[in-house]
């Protein structure tokens, strides 16, 4: 009997042991996005690229099963901090990522902090946002990237006079003041600016005002997703001609939805970004093949964000032996180097922000159809604004 006791024990004593090993085996991700309200569009094209570099690379990782948590935050901050400690909390997540907007990244930024949590914003472009938290990096963008090559070169290639439109949030904040500070630096003038309300904005008296400023160039930020066809159609309403007042902004501006909405009155606008799904390199046209193989449609600037980050999460994993602790991977990030659909790109090891190329394109009619055609570029961007703070 006491055999038959102790053989139990054992076996029960073995399996809890291999419940216990498994449970390590696991690194659990937290994905919060905005899979409703008005980013939707956003997070969907964000999560297809997580999709994909899971499907081509596998769900394991240096011995480790990844484990990805979707949240839906809807858009708002408050929500997202609270998603944030639920998954912290009861998920016992490794793993924080996703981020389609600033104010979402911003409210969970000091989650990481207290949490000692890797964090890996996959869009949300304010330069801020990782100053917030040492374990904090980024696979987008941010918007001095783009915003003050294209001051530079606005002025360089004609631009004297400029109006200013932007969404009323960080982003379009950020967007405005790093326009502005490269443009004027160059010789420039701003003849007026405005910032429009980030929900449900009515763009038709802002572009009026724009049309009537006396402005030879019109800089616009919007974010992605469903403002860029909103914005094209007023542009059209109010009858502003890009070949008679240049509209420029970053890459948002003239994305696949839309130039489809805008068609031939697109033609002209000139936009700073790091993607297009038109970019020519061999990589990006596998990645744009093997995306419209799995979701019937061009990858954005939103799936590539998702893709590198993911790209970022497999090789620090990698570095670390599966290892999930924050300080370890976020060490392993630092400097490192890849191939992205977008270009060369690598992690500044002092800020733990991406650097690109930033490509001048401007819309133009190829084959048809109307599309971004690249004139330019600015290899190695780094953030500008946290180069400044080294002055």
């Amino acid at each position: 009997m006491r055999k038959a006791i102790l053989g139990i024990c054992c076996f029960v004593l073995l399996q809890f042991t291999a419940l216990s090993a498994h449970a390590q085996e696991v690194v659990k991700i937290g994905l919060l996005m905005t899979y409703t309200g008005q980013f939707t569009e956003a997070a969907t094209q964000m999560d297809n690229g997580i999709k994909l570099y899971m499907k081509q690379h596998g769900d394991t990782v240096a011995g480790k099963k990844l484990e990805l948590i979707r949240k839906d935050t809807a858009g708002a901050p408050d929500a997202a901090k609270r998603i944030a400690q639920e998954l912290l909390v009861n998920d016992k997540v490794d793993i924080l990522a996703g981020f389609v907007i600033t104010p979402e990244a911003l409210a969970v930024s000091n989650l990481s902090v207290e949490a000692k949590k890797f964090m890996v914003v996959m869009n949300a472009a304010t330069s801020i946002i990782t100053t917030k938290s040492p374990y904090i990096t980024r696979s987008s963008l941010t918007l001095p990237q783009n915003c003050e090559v294209l001051g530079t070169w606005a002025f360089q290639n004609g631009s004297r006079k400029v109006f200013t439109m932007v969404a009323d949030y960080a982003p379009g904040q950020d967007a405005e003041a790093s326009f502005q500070r490269t443009f004027k630096a160059a010789g420039g003038e701003i003849v007026d600016s405005v910032r429009m309300p980030l929900a449900n904005p009515d763009f038709s008296a802002f572009v009026q005002r724009a049309k009537d400023s006396g402005a030879d160039t019109i800089f616009v930020f919007v974010p992605g997703g469903s403002q860029p066809p909103a914005l094209a159609k007023a542009l059209i309403e109010r009858g502003i001609d890009p070949s008679k007042i240049r509209i420029m902004g970053q890459g948002e501006l003239s994305d696949e939805a839309a130039l489809k909405a805008m068609g031939d009155a697109a033609l002209g606008i000139i936009t700073a970004f790091h993607y297009d799904y038109t970019h020519d390199s061999a990589f990006n046209k596998q990645f744009v093949a093997s995306y419209n193989a799995e979701f019937k449609r061009n990858p954005d600037f939103f799936s590539v964000g998702g893709y590198d980050g993911m790209h970022l999460i497999y090789e620090a994993l990698k570095a670390t032996g599966g290892k999930a602790d924050a300080e370890a991977l976020v060490s392993a990030v630092k400097g490192i180097k890849w191939e992205s659909p977008r270009g060369p790109v690598s992690i500044d090891p002092d800020t733990r922000d991406i650097i690109n190329t930033v490509y001048i394109r401007r819309v133009e009619k190829v084959d048809g159809l109307v599309r971004n055609v690249e004139i330019a570029k600015v290899e190695n961007v780094k953030d500008p604004g946290k180069e400044r703070l080294k002055q």
